[in-house]
């Protein structure tokens, strides 16, 4: 299970919309049982509506701030501009780590839907997101 206050869900959202119209993304720092602490966004250098990648000078620093703060990467959040909010097949093929959470904004629909999956081995299982205050 993921676990986001209201407000880190509002951050991530934010810059999902910041993005537009291009796909939104960042990373996710907190504790190993999927309680998210902090929200680090990050420009997508791919430039695109359809793909997304995480600037790697975000990456390095989110790395070294959670080892800095004791917390754990904990996955990656992106949006899907007109798609439902489910891992296409190149988010799965570039899926770096099992053990991360897979966070997607879909706004093909009003109001946008924020849903969590873990991928391994190509194999997609939802999780629950759990929103608190």
């Amino acid at each position: 299970m993921l676990t986001l206050r209201s407000s880190d869900r509002d951050t991530l959202l934010a810059t999902c919309v910041r993005a537009l119209p291009n796909e939104g993304c960042g990373l996710l720092l907190g504790s190993a049982d999927g309680a998210v602490q902090v929200v680090v966004a990050s420009e997508n250098v791919a430039d695109s509506a359809k793909v997304y990648e995480i600037d790697p000078k975000v990456l390095l620093r989110a790395y070294r701030r959670a080892e800095n703060e004791g917390l754990e990467v904990l996955g990656v959040f992106h949006s899907h501009t007109h798609s439902e909010a489910y891992p296409s097949p190149t988010d799965v093929a570039q899926a770096p780590d099992p053990t991360w959470h897979y966070v997607i904004v879909s706004f093909a629909r009003r109001p946008s839907v924020v849903r969590s999956y873990r991928i391994e081995n190509d194999l997609v299982t939802e999780e629950p997101v759990l929103i608190v205050e």
